[in-house]
Protein backbone atom coordinates (compact mmCIF):
# COMPACT_ATOMS: atom_id res chain seq x y z
CA UNK A 1 0.00 0.00 0.00
CA UNK A 2 1.32 3.43 -0.93
CA UNK A 3 1.82 6.19 1.62
CA UNK A 4 -0.92 8.36 0.06
CA UNK A 5 -3.47 5.51 0.19
CA UNK A 6 -2.66 4.89 3.84
CA UNK A 7 -3.20 8.54 4.73
CA UNK A 8 -6.54 8.54 2.91
CA UNK A 9 -7.69 5.48 4.85
CA UNK A 10 -6.74 7.09 8.16
CA UNK A 11 -8.67 10.22 7.22
CA UNK A 12 -11.66 8.06 6.24
CA UNK A 13 -11.64 6.61 9.76
CA UNK A 14 -11.46 10.11 11.22
CA UNK A 15 -14.46 11.26 9.15
CA UNK A 16 -16.46 8.16 10.03
CA UNK A 17 -16.52 6.95 6.41
CA UNK A 18 -14.52 3.82 7.32
CA UNK A 19 -15.18 1.85 10.51
CA UNK A 20 -12.20 1.51 12.80
CA UNK A 21 -12.53 -2.28 12.76
CA UNK A 22 -12.47 -2.35 8.93
CA UNK A 23 -9.28 -0.27 8.88
CA UNK A 24 -7.60 -2.65 11.32
CA UNK A 25 -8.72 -5.68 9.30
CA UNK A 26 -7.23 -4.15 6.13
CA UNK A 27 -3.94 -3.48 7.89
CA UNK A 28 -3.81 -7.01 9.29
CA UNK A 29 -4.39 -8.27 5.75
CA UNK A 30 -1.28 -6.36 4.70
CA UNK A 31 0.83 -8.05 7.37
CA UNK A 32 0.48 -5.60 10.26
CA UNK A 33 -0.74 -6.57 13.71
CA UNK A 34 -3.83 -5.12 15.36
CA UNK A 35 -1.61 -3.22 17.87
CA UNK A 36 0.30 -1.58 15.01
CA UNK A 37 -2.91 -0.55 13.25
CA UNK A 38 -4.30 0.85 16.51
CA UNK A 39 -1.05 2.75 17.10
CA UNK A 40 -1.26 4.35 13.64
CA UNK A 41 -4.74 5.65 14.47
CA UNK A 42 -3.58 6.83 17.89
CA UNK A 43 -0.72 8.80 16.31
CA UNK A 44 -3.32 10.42 14.07
CA UNK A 45 -5.32 11.50 17.12
CA UNK A 46 -8.28 9.20 16.47
CA UNK A 47 -10.13 7.92 19.54
CA UNK A 48 -9.21 4.38 20.50
CA UNK A 49 -11.59 1.48 20.84
CA UNK A 50 -13.03 0.93 24.30
CA UNK A 51 -11.50 -2.17 25.81
CA UNK A 52 -13.94 -4.53 27.49
CA UNK A 53 -12.05 -6.56 30.07
CA UNK A 54 -13.88 -9.79 30.92
CA UNK A 55 -15.03 -9.92 34.54
CA UNK A 56 -17.79 -12.02 36.13
CA UNK A 57 -17.77 -11.40 39.92
CA UNK A 58 -20.60 -9.18 41.14
CA UNK A 59 -18.99 -8.05 44.38
CA UNK A 60 -15.64 -6.95 45.77
CA UNK A 61 -13.66 -9.66 47.54
CA UNK A 62 -14.61 -13.20 48.35
CA UNK A 63 -12.03 -14.80 46.09
CA UNK A 64 -9.60 -15.85 48.81
CA UNK A 65 -5.86 -15.60 48.28
CA UNK A 66 -4.21 -14.97 44.91
CA UNK A 67 -0.75 -16.58 44.89
CA UNK A 68 1.72 -15.79 42.14
CA UNK A 69 5.34 -16.79 41.51
CA UNK A 70 8.02 -14.40 40.31
CA UNK A 71 11.09 -16.61 40.35
CA UNK A 72 13.20 -13.44 40.16
CA UNK A 73 11.89 -11.80 43.33
CA UNK A 74 11.32 -8.05 43.52
CA UNK A 75 14.09 -6.17 45.33
CA UNK A 76 12.47 -2.71 45.52
CA UNK A 77 8.98 -1.24 45.18
CA UNK A 78 9.55 2.21 43.71
CA UNK A 79 8.69 1.96 39.98
CA UNK A 80 10.96 4.85 39.03
CA UNK A 81 14.03 2.99 40.29
CA UNK A 82 12.98 -0.31 38.72
CA UNK A 83 15.49 -1.11 35.99
CA UNK A 84 14.32 -4.74 35.88
CA UNK A 85 10.92 -6.21 35.05
CA UNK A 86 10.59 -7.97 38.41
CA UNK A 87 10.65 -4.64 40.28
CA UNK A 88 8.30 -2.98 37.79
CA UNK A 89 5.84 -5.84 38.31
CA UNK A 90 6.14 -5.70 42.10
CA UNK A 91 5.48 -1.96 42.04
CA UNK A 92 2.44 -2.36 39.77
CA UNK A 93 0.58 -4.25 42.52
CA UNK A 94 0.30 -0.98 44.45
CA UNK A 95 0.92 1.87 42.00
CA UNK A 96 -1.07 2.74 38.89
CA UNK A 97 -0.56 4.87 35.76
CA UNK A 98 -3.05 7.14 34.06
CA UNK A 99 -3.57 4.47 31.39
CA UNK A 100 -2.38 0.99 30.44
CA UNK A 101 -1.87 -0.95 27.18
CA UNK A 102 -4.10 -3.90 26.31
CA UNK A 103 -3.14 -6.86 24.10
CA UNK A 104 -4.30 -5.03 20.94
CA UNK A 105 -2.24 -1.93 21.69
CA UNK A 106 -5.19 0.14 22.86
CA UNK A 107 -4.93 2.54 25.77
CA UNK A 108 -7.13 1.65 28.72
CA UNK A 109 -7.89 4.41 31.28
CA UNK A 110 -6.81 3.62 34.83
CA UNK A 111 -6.37 6.83 36.83
CA UNK A 112 -7.49 8.86 33.82
CA UNK A 113 -11.17 9.58 33.27
CA UNK A 114 -10.80 9.02 29.52
CA UNK A 115 -8.18 8.48 26.81
CA UNK A 116 -7.18 11.73 25.04
CA UNK A 117 -8.16 12.17 21.39
CA UNK A 118 -8.88 14.91 18.87
CA UNK A 119 -12.60 14.11 19.22
CA UNK A 120 -12.72 14.96 22.93
CA UNK A 121 -10.54 18.02 22.43
CA UNK A 122 -7.65 16.85 24.59
CA UNK A 123 -5.08 16.18 21.87
CA UNK A 124 -3.60 19.10 19.95
CA UNK A 125 -3.70 18.79 16.16
CA UNK A 126 -0.08 19.97 15.91
CA UNK A 127 1.14 17.18 18.21
CA UNK A 128 2.57 19.62 20.75
CA UNK A 129 0.32 18.99 23.73
CA UNK A 130 -2.05 16.52 25.34
CA UNK A 131 -4.49 17.10 28.18
CA UNK A 132 -5.37 14.35 30.63
CA UNK A 133 -8.55 14.46 32.70
CA UNK A 134 -8.14 12.54 35.94
CA UNK A 135 -10.63 10.19 37.51
CA UNK A 136 -12.38 11.75 40.51
CA UNK A 137 -12.95 10.05 43.84
CA UNK A 138 -9.66 8.12 43.81
CA UNK A 139 -7.80 7.92 47.11
CA UNK A 140 -4.38 6.74 48.13
CA UNK A 141 -4.22 3.75 50.45
CA UNK A 142 -3.88 6.10 53.45
CA UNK A 143 -7.12 7.90 52.50
CA UNK A 144 -5.59 11.06 51.01
CA UNK A 145 -7.14 12.18 47.69
CA UNK A 146 -5.38 11.61 44.36
CA UNK A 147 -5.21 14.91 42.42
CA UNK A 148 -3.38 16.73 39.67
CA UNK A 149 -0.77 17.79 42.23
CA UNK A 150 0.40 14.18 42.42
CA UNK A 151 0.82 13.98 38.65
CA UNK A 152 2.80 17.23 38.46
CA UNK A 153 4.99 16.10 41.35
CA UNK A 154 5.85 12.84 39.58
CA UNK A 155 7.02 14.84 36.56
CA UNK A 156 9.24 17.00 38.77
CA UNK A 157 10.53 13.95 40.66
CA UNK A 158 11.41 11.91 37.57
CA UNK A 159 13.01 14.71 35.57
CA UNK A 160 15.36 15.76 38.38
CA UNK A 161 18.82 14.31 37.63
CA UNK A 162 19.51 14.14 41.37
CA UNK A 163 16.67 11.63 41.77
CA UNK A 164 18.46 9.26 39.35
CA UNK A 165 15.26 7.63 38.13
CA UNK A 166 15.32 5.11 35.29
CA UNK A 167 12.50 7.06 33.62
CA UNK A 168 14.22 10.44 33.39
CA UNK A 169 14.23 10.36 29.57
CA UNK A 170 10.43 10.12 29.51
CA UNK A 171 9.95 13.24 31.63
CA UNK A 172 13.04 15.38 31.06
CA UNK A 173 11.96 17.22 27.90
CA UNK A 174 8.27 17.81 28.60
CA UNK A 175 6.39 20.38 30.67
CA UNK A 176 3.45 19.42 32.89
CA UNK A 177 0.97 22.01 34.17
CA UNK A 178 -1.97 21.68 36.52
CA UNK A 179 -5.11 22.96 34.79
CA UNK A 180 -7.41 22.28 37.72
CA UNK A 181 -7.62 19.79 40.58
CA UNK A 182 -8.24 16.88 38.19
CA UNK A 183 -6.73 18.00 34.88
CA UNK A 184 -3.10 18.20 33.70
CA UNK A 185 -1.64 19.41 30.44
CA UNK A 186 1.58 18.01 28.97
CA UNK A 187 3.41 20.30 26.55
CA UNK A 188 6.10 18.90 24.23
CA UNK A 189 9.01 20.89 22.85
CA UNK A 190 8.27 19.64 19.32
CA UNK A 191 5.49 17.76 17.48
CA UNK A 192 5.28 14.39 19.23
CA UNK A 193 3.46 11.48 17.59
CA UNK A 194 3.92 9.16 20.58
CA UNK A 195 2.24 11.38 23.16
CA UNK A 196 1.12 8.41 25.31
CA UNK A 197 4.45 7.81 27.04
CA UNK A 198 4.53 9.96 30.18
CA UNK A 199 2.27 8.65 32.96
CA UNK A 200 1.35 5.57 30.89
CA UNK A 201 2.11 1.89 31.42
CA UNK A 202 5.40 0.73 32.91
CA UNK A 203 6.99 4.20 32.97
CA UNK A 204 3.83 5.90 34.20
CA UNK A 205 3.14 4.60 37.70
CA UNK A 206 2.33 7.53 39.99
CA UNK A 207 3.72 8.06 43.49
CA UNK A 208 1.89 10.07 46.21
CA UNK A 209 3.24 13.61 46.50
CA UNK A 210 2.48 13.87 50.21
CA UNK A 211 4.79 10.94 51.03
CA UNK A 212 7.63 11.56 48.55
CA UNK A 213 7.92 15.36 48.40
CA UNK A 214 10.42 15.41 51.26
CA UNK A 215 12.53 12.75 49.52
CA UNK A 216 12.95 14.15 46.04
CA UNK A 217 16.29 14.80 44.40
CA UNK A 218 19.40 13.65 46.24
CA UNK A 219 17.31 12.15 49.08
CA UNK A 220 15.21 10.01 46.73
CA UNK A 221 16.73 6.71 47.83
CA UNK A 222 16.08 7.43 51.51
CA UNK A 223 12.27 7.44 51.34
CA UNK A 224 10.74 4.83 53.68
CA UNK A 225 7.94 4.40 51.16
CA UNK A 226 10.44 2.99 48.63
CA UNK A 227 9.97 -0.30 50.50
CA UNK A 228 6.49 0.25 51.98
CA UNK A 229 4.37 1.52 49.08
CA UNK A 230 1.21 3.58 49.48
CA UNK A 231 -0.54 3.61 46.13
CA UNK A 232 -3.98 3.70 44.53
CA UNK A 233 -4.00 0.07 43.39
CA UNK A 234 -6.33 -2.85 44.18
CA UNK A 235 -4.17 -4.15 47.03
CA UNK A 236 -2.70 -2.38 50.05
CA UNK A 237 0.79 -3.11 51.29
CA UNK A 238 1.24 -5.68 54.08
CA UNK A 239 4.79 -7.02 53.92
CA UNK A 240 7.92 -7.04 51.76
CA UNK A 241 11.10 -9.08 52.05
CA UNK A 242 13.36 -8.12 49.12
CA UNK A 243 14.03 -11.01 46.80
CA UNK A 244 11.54 -13.20 48.65
CA UNK A 245 7.95 -12.09 49.23
CA UNK A 246 5.50 -9.25 48.60
CA UNK A 247 2.13 -9.36 50.37
CA UNK A 248 -0.95 -7.23 49.98
CA UNK A 249 -4.51 -7.13 51.26
CA UNK A 250 -7.69 -6.04 49.52
CA UNK A 251 -8.21 -2.31 49.09
CA UNK A 252 -11.85 -1.93 50.08
CA UNK A 253 -11.86 1.65 48.81
CA UNK A 254 -10.59 0.76 45.34
CA UNK A 255 -11.91 3.12 42.68
CA UNK A 256 -13.43 0.46 40.38
CA UNK A 257 -16.68 -1.14 41.53
CA UNK A 258 -16.66 -4.84 42.49
CA UNK A 259 -12.86 -5.04 42.17
CA UNK A 260 -10.67 -6.74 43.16
CA UNK A 261 -11.99 -10.28 43.44
CA UNK A 262 -9.23 -11.64 45.68
CA UNK A 263 -9.00 -10.89 49.40
CA UNK A 264 -5.22 -11.03 49.55
CA UNK A 265 -2.24 -11.10 47.24
CA UNK A 266 1.07 -12.91 47.58
CA UNK A 267 3.99 -12.59 45.16
CA UNK A 268 6.61 -15.22 45.98
CA UNK A 269 10.14 -14.74 44.67
CA UNK A 270 13.14 -17.01 44.33
CA UNK A 271 13.64 -20.48 42.97
CA UNK A 272 13.84 -21.02 39.23
CA UNK A 273 11.60 -20.93 36.18
CA UNK A 274 11.11 -24.70 36.00
CA UNK A 275 9.97 -25.01 39.62
CA UNK A 276 7.65 -22.03 39.09
CA UNK A 277 6.15 -23.68 36.02
CA UNK A 278 5.68 -26.94 37.92
CA UNK A 279 3.93 -25.19 40.82
CA UNK A 280 1.25 -23.83 38.48
CA UNK A 281 1.00 -26.27 35.58
CA UNK A 282 1.50 -29.57 37.36
CA UNK A 283 0.80 -29.30 41.10
CA UNK A 284 -1.56 -26.31 41.18
CA UNK A 285 0.06 -24.84 44.32
CA UNK A 286 0.10 -21.37 42.77
CA UNK A 287 -2.26 -19.49 40.47
CA UNK A 288 0.22 -17.76 38.19
CA UNK A 289 3.91 -17.93 37.25
CA UNK A 290 5.76 -15.15 35.44
CA UNK A 291 8.31 -15.31 32.63
CA UNK A 292 8.59 -19.05 32.09
CA UNK A 293 11.94 -19.12 30.34
CA UNK A 294 11.80 -22.90 30.27
CA UNK A 295 12.62 -25.36 27.53
CA UNK A 296 9.47 -25.93 25.53
CA UNK A 297 9.72 -29.70 25.85
CA UNK A 298 9.52 -29.35 29.64
CA UNK A 299 6.58 -26.94 29.44
CA UNK A 300 4.60 -29.39 27.33
CA UNK A 301 5.21 -32.21 29.83
CA UNK A 302 4.12 -30.01 32.73
CA UNK A 303 0.96 -28.88 30.92
CA UNK A 304 -0.06 -32.53 30.74
CA UNK A 305 -0.62 -32.32 34.51
CA UNK A 306 -3.87 -30.51 33.75
CA UNK A 307 -3.64 -27.87 36.49
CA UNK A 308 -2.76 -24.99 34.20
CA UNK A 309 -1.56 -23.88 30.79
CA UNK A 310 1.37 -22.02 29.27
CA UNK A 311 -0.09 -18.71 28.11
CA UNK A 312 1.94 -17.30 25.19
CA UNK A 313 1.43 -13.62 24.39
CA UNK A 314 2.89 -11.76 21.41
CA UNK A 315 5.04 -8.74 22.27
CA UNK A 316 8.45 -7.32 21.45
CA UNK A 317 10.84 -8.92 23.97
CA UNK A 318 14.28 -9.98 22.76
CA UNK A 319 16.91 -12.30 24.24
CA UNK A 320 20.21 -10.88 23.06
CA UNK A 321 23.96 -10.76 23.59
CA UNK A 322 25.95 -7.59 24.26
CA UNK A 323 29.62 -7.29 23.30
CA UNK A 324 31.04 -4.63 25.58
CA UNK A 325 32.36 -1.57 23.68
CA UNK A 326 34.15 -0.45 26.87
CA UNK A 327 36.90 -2.00 28.97
CA UNK A 328 35.49 -3.90 31.97
CA UNK A 329 38.97 -4.38 33.45
CA UNK A 330 40.06 -0.75 33.62
CA UNK A 331 38.77 1.39 36.47
CA UNK A 332 38.29 5.15 36.23
CA UNK A 333 37.08 7.06 39.29
CA UNK A 334 35.75 3.89 40.87
CA UNK A 335 33.93 2.76 37.74
CA UNK A 336 34.75 -0.10 35.38
CA UNK A 337 33.30 -0.29 31.88
CA UNK A 338 33.66 3.49 31.85
CA UNK A 339 32.20 5.12 28.74
CA UNK A 340 35.55 6.78 27.94
CA UNK A 341 37.39 3.44 27.62
CA UNK A 342 37.60 1.08 24.65
CA UNK A 343 37.43 -2.69 24.72
CA UNK A 344 40.81 -4.14 23.67
CA UNK A 345 39.27 -6.77 21.35
CA UNK A 346 35.75 -5.69 20.45
CA UNK A 347 37.01 -2.43 18.94
CA UNK A 348 37.98 -4.68 16.01
CA UNK A 349 34.93 -5.19 13.74
CA UNK A 350 36.32 -8.57 12.70
CA UNK A 351 36.04 -9.90 16.26
CA UNK A 352 32.46 -8.65 16.52
CA UNK A 353 31.60 -10.21 13.15
CA UNK A 354 33.11 -13.51 14.20
CA UNK A 355 31.14 -13.55 17.45
CA UNK A 356 27.93 -12.99 15.50
CA UNK A 357 28.76 -15.97 13.28
CA UNK A 358 29.28 -18.20 16.33
CA UNK A 359 25.75 -17.89 17.74
CA UNK A 360 23.60 -20.78 16.47
CA UNK A 361 20.28 -18.96 16.69
CA UNK A 362 18.27 -21.51 14.73
CA UNK A 363 19.63 -24.33 16.87
CA UNK A 364 18.81 -22.41 20.04
CA UNK A 365 15.23 -21.95 18.80
CA UNK A 366 14.82 -25.56 17.72
CA UNK A 367 16.36 -27.33 20.70
CA UNK A 368 15.66 -24.93 23.59
CA UNK A 369 12.87 -22.43 23.03
CA UNK A 370 10.52 -24.07 20.53
CA UNK A 371 7.24 -22.10 20.42
CA UNK A 372 8.56 -19.68 23.06
CA UNK A 373 11.44 -18.18 21.05
CA UNK A 374 11.99 -17.27 17.38
CA UNK A 375 15.48 -16.97 15.92
CA UNK A 376 16.03 -13.44 14.65
CA UNK A 377 18.58 -11.06 13.19
CA UNK A 378 16.74 -7.99 14.49
CA UNK A 379 16.66 -6.24 17.84
CA UNK A 380 13.29 -4.64 17.01
CA UNK A 381 10.92 -7.42 15.92
CA UNK A 382 7.39 -6.27 16.62
CA UNK A 383 5.02 -4.73 15.56
CA UNK A 384 5.83 -6.10 12.07
CA UNK A 385 5.78 -2.69 10.39
CA UNK A 386 8.96 -1.84 12.28
CA UNK A 387 10.78 -5.11 11.56
CA UNK A 388 13.75 -4.61 9.26
CA UNK A 389 13.92 -6.67 6.03
CA UNK A 390 17.57 -5.70 5.61
CA UNK A 391 19.25 -8.02 8.10
CA UNK A 392 20.02 -11.72 8.23
CA UNK A 393 21.81 -14.11 10.55
CA UNK A 394 24.27 -16.89 9.78
CA UNK A 395 25.89 -19.61 11.87
CA UNK A 396 29.25 -20.46 10.30
CA UNK A 397 32.26 -21.49 12.39
CA UNK A 398 34.54 -21.82 9.38
CA UNK A 399 33.71 -18.32 8.18
CA UNK A 400 34.40 -16.97 11.68
CA UNK A 401 37.86 -18.59 11.51
CA UNK A 402 38.51 -17.01 8.13
CA UNK A 403 37.42 -13.56 9.31
CA UNK A 404 39.69 -13.69 12.36
CA UNK A 405 42.64 -15.08 10.41
CA UNK A 406 42.34 -12.34 7.78
CA UNK A 407 42.26 -9.70 10.53
CA UNK A 408 45.56 -10.92 11.97
CA UNK A 409 44.27 -12.86 14.99
CA UNK A 410 46.57 -15.90 15.14
CA UNK A 411 46.27 -19.01 17.28
CA UNK A 412 48.62 -19.08 20.23
CA UNK A 413 48.98 -21.23 23.35
CA UNK A 414 46.04 -23.59 23.81
CA UNK A 415 44.66 -22.62 20.40
CA UNK A 416 43.42 -19.24 21.64
CA UNK A 417 43.79 -16.49 19.08
CA UNK A 418 45.76 -13.35 19.91
CA UNK A 419 47.13 -10.21 18.34
CA UNK A 420 49.77 -8.08 20.02
CA UNK A 421 49.16 -8.39 23.75
CA UNK A 422 45.44 -9.07 23.39
CA UNK A 423 43.99 -12.57 23.65
CA UNK A 424 40.49 -13.55 22.64
CA UNK A 425 39.55 -14.66 26.16
CA UNK A 426 36.24 -13.25 27.36
CA UNK A 427 34.04 -13.37 30.45
CA UNK A 428 30.45 -14.17 29.33
CA UNK A 429 27.80 -13.57 32.00
CA UNK A 430 24.06 -13.98 32.32
CA UNK A 431 21.46 -14.82 34.96
CA UNK A 432 20.80 -18.34 36.21
CA UNK A 433 18.21 -20.37 34.33
CA UNK A 434 18.52 -23.49 32.20
CA UNK A 435 17.87 -22.02 28.71
CA UNK A 436 20.49 -19.31 29.31
CA UNK A 437 23.12 -21.73 30.59
CA UNK A 438 22.45 -24.04 27.62
CA UNK A 439 22.72 -21.08 25.24
CA UNK A 440 26.05 -20.15 26.86
CA UNK A 441 27.33 -23.69 26.30
CA UNK A 442 26.27 -23.67 22.64
CA UNK A 443 28.10 -20.38 22.03
CA UNK A 444 31.15 -21.50 24.02
CA UNK A 445 31.55 -24.70 22.01
CA UNK A 446 31.35 -22.86 18.70
CA UNK A 447 33.71 -20.11 19.91
CA UNK A 448 36.28 -22.69 21.01
CA UNK A 449 36.39 -24.06 17.45
CA UNK A 450 37.21 -20.54 16.24
CA UNK A 451 39.99 -19.95 18.77
CA UNK A 452 37.97 -17.89 21.25
CA UNK A 453 37.99 -18.87 24.93
CA UNK A 454 34.80 -18.01 26.85
CA UNK A 455 34.66 -18.14 30.65
CA UNK A 456 31.01 -18.66 31.59
CA UNK A 457 29.50 -16.89 34.57
CA UNK A 458 25.93 -17.21 35.85
CA UNK A 459 24.48 -14.88 38.47
CA UNK A 460 21.35 -15.32 40.58
CA UNK A 461 18.54 -13.38 38.88
CA UNK A 462 17.67 -11.34 41.97
CA UNK A 463 21.28 -10.09 42.02
CA UNK A 464 21.89 -9.75 38.28
CA UNK A 465 18.77 -7.63 37.79
CA UNK A 466 19.02 -5.63 41.01
CA UNK A 467 19.95 -1.96 41.47
CA UNK A 468 22.41 -2.60 44.29
CA UNK A 469 25.16 0.00 43.83
CA UNK A 470 27.69 -2.01 45.82
CA UNK A 471 27.29 -5.25 43.86
CA UNK A 472 29.63 -5.69 40.87
CA UNK A 473 27.47 -8.46 39.37
CA UNK A 474 24.45 -6.38 38.33
CA UNK A 475 23.76 -6.17 34.61
CA UNK A 476 23.66 -2.32 34.47
CA UNK A 477 27.30 -2.27 35.61
CA UNK A 478 28.29 -4.70 32.83
CA UNK A 479 31.60 -5.65 34.42
CA UNK A 480 32.13 -8.42 31.86
CA UNK A 481 33.16 -8.70 28.21
CA UNK A 482 29.89 -10.27 27.12
CA UNK A 483 26.48 -10.51 28.73
CA UNK A 484 23.07 -11.87 27.77
CA UNK A 485 19.54 -11.23 28.97
CA UNK A 486 16.05 -10.31 27.74
CA UNK A 487 14.99 -6.71 27.37
CA UNK A 488 11.26 -6.11 27.39
CA UNK A 489 9.21 -3.92 25.08
CA UNK A 490 6.38 -2.66 27.24
CA UNK A 491 4.59 -0.44 24.72
CA UNK A 492 3.32 -1.10 21.17
CA UNK A 493 5.31 1.93 19.99
CA UNK A 494 9.09 1.34 19.75
CA UNK A 495 10.23 4.79 20.90
CA UNK A 496 10.95 3.95 24.54
CA UNK A 497 12.31 0.52 23.59
CA UNK A 498 14.86 1.93 21.13
CA UNK A 499 15.95 4.77 23.38
CA UNK A 500 18.17 2.25 25.16
CA UNK A 501 20.85 2.88 22.50
CA UNK A 502 20.78 6.68 22.73
CA UNK A 503 24.07 8.15 23.94
CA UNK A 504 22.41 10.26 26.64
CA UNK A 505 21.06 7.06 28.24
CA UNK A 506 24.44 5.41 28.97
CA UNK A 507 24.51 3.81 32.44
CA UNK A 508 27.23 5.40 34.57
CA UNK A 509 28.30 5.82 38.16
CA UNK A 510 27.14 9.45 37.94
CA UNK A 511 23.53 8.40 37.26
CA UNK A 512 23.79 5.47 39.70
CA UNK A 513 23.76 3.08 36.73
CA UNK A 514 20.11 3.99 36.13
CA UNK A 515 20.68 4.95 32.48
CA UNK A 516 18.87 2.62 30.10
CA UNK A 517 21.81 2.25 27.69
CA UNK A 518 23.36 -0.75 29.46
CA UNK A 519 25.47 -1.67 26.43
CA UNK A 520 27.35 1.69 26.39
CA UNK A 521 27.08 1.62 22.59
CA UNK A 522 27.03 5.10 21.04
CA UNK A 523 26.57 6.33 17.49
CA UNK A 524 26.02 9.89 16.23
CA UNK A 525 23.77 8.88 13.34
CA UNK A 526 21.66 6.84 15.73
CA UNK A 527 21.18 9.82 18.05
CA UNK A 528 20.24 12.09 15.16
CA UNK A 529 17.78 9.60 13.65
CA UNK A 530 16.19 8.88 17.01
CA UNK A 531 15.61 12.58 17.66
CA UNK A 532 14.02 12.91 14.23
CA UNK A 533 11.74 9.91 14.84
CA UNK A 534 10.54 11.44 18.10
CA UNK A 535 9.07 14.36 16.17
CA UNK A 536 7.97 12.69 12.91
CA UNK A 537 4.18 12.78 12.62
CA UNK A 538 4.03 10.78 9.38
CA UNK A 539 3.63 7.11 10.44
CA UNK A 540 5.23 5.75 7.24
CA UNK A 541 8.36 7.90 7.52
CA UNK A 542 8.57 7.22 11.24
CA UNK A 543 8.48 3.44 10.71
CA UNK A 544 11.36 3.77 8.22
CA UNK A 545 13.38 5.67 10.83
CA UNK A 546 12.97 2.91 13.41
CA UNK A 547 14.02 0.30 10.85
CA UNK A 548 17.13 2.40 10.24
CA UNK A 549 17.81 2.55 13.99
CA UNK A 550 17.59 -1.24 14.22
CA UNK A 551 19.97 -1.62 11.28
CA UNK A 552 22.54 0.76 12.76
CA UNK A 553 22.65 -1.29 15.96
CA UNK A 554 22.75 -4.68 14.24
CA UNK A 555 25.26 -3.81 11.53
CA UNK A 556 27.78 -2.46 14.03
CA UNK A 557 27.96 -5.90 15.67
CA UNK A 558 28.09 -5.02 19.37
CA UNK A 559 24.52 -6.34 19.71
CA UNK A 560 23.76 -9.94 18.70
CA UNK A 561 20.05 -10.88 18.82
CA UNK A 562 19.40 -14.51 19.78
CA UNK A 563 15.64 -15.12 19.85
CA UNK A 564 12.56 -12.93 19.81
CA UNK A 565 10.62 -14.03 22.90
CA UNK A 566 6.83 -13.96 23.10
CA UNK A 567 5.85 -13.71 26.76
CA UNK A 568 5.18 -17.02 28.46
CA UNK A 569 3.26 -17.28 31.73
CA UNK A 570 1.85 -20.19 33.66
CA UNK A 571 -1.86 -19.67 34.35
CA UNK A 572 -4.03 -21.91 36.53
CA UNK A 573 -6.94 -23.53 34.69
CA UNK A 574 -9.64 -21.55 36.52
CA UNK A 575 -7.82 -18.22 36.67
CA UNK A 576 -8.92 -15.42 34.37
CA UNK A 577 -5.92 -13.10 34.01
CA UNK A 578 -6.01 -10.70 31.02
CA UNK A 579 -2.42 -10.40 29.75
CA UNK A 580 -0.80 -8.04 27.29
CA UNK A 581 2.50 -8.19 25.46
CA UNK A 582 2.69 -4.39 25.60
CA UNK A 583 2.56 -3.75 29.34
CA UNK A 584 3.38 -5.49 32.64
CA UNK A 585 1.69 -8.79 33.44
CA UNK A 586 0.07 -6.89 36.33
CA UNK A 587 -1.49 -4.29 33.99
CA UNK A 588 -5.06 -5.56 34.59
CA UNK A 589 -4.61 -7.03 38.08
CA UNK A 590 -7.86 -5.50 39.43
CA UNK A 591 -9.76 -7.58 36.87
CA UNK A 592 -8.24 -10.98 37.69
CA UNK A 593 -10.67 -13.52 39.08
CA UNK A 594 -11.04 -17.25 39.66
CA UNK A 595 -13.87 -19.16 38.01
CA UNK A 596 -16.19 -20.95 40.42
Amino acid sequence: MQERELRHLIEDVRRGALPRRSFIQQMVGLGLTAPMASMMLMHAGIAQAQTAIPYKPTKRGGGGALKVLWWQGATLLNPHFASGTKDQEGSRIFYEPLAAWDADGNLVPVLAAEVPSRENGSLAADGRSVTWKLKRGVTWHDGKPFTADDVVFNWEYCRDPASSTVNIATYRDIKVDKVDSHTVKITFNKPTPFWAEAFVGTVGMILPRHLFADYAGAKSREAPTNLKPVGTGPYKFVDFKPGDIVRGEINNNYHIANRPHFDSFEMKGGGDAVSAARAVLQTGEYDFAWNLQVEDEILKRLEAGGKGRAFITAGGNIEFIQLNPTDPNTEIDGERSHASTKHPAFTDPAVRQAMGLLVDRQGIQDFIYGRTGVATANFLNNPPRYKSPNTKFEFNVEKANQVLEAAGWKRGAGGVREKGNVKLKFLYQTSINAPRQKTQQIVKQAAQKAGIDLELKSVTGSVFFSTDFANPDTYPKFYADIQMYTTTMTMPDPQVFMEQYASWEVATKANKWAGRNISRWKNDEYDKTFRAAQGELDPVKRAAMFIRLNDLVINDGHIVPVVYRPRVAGVATKLSAPLSGWDNDMWALPHWYREA
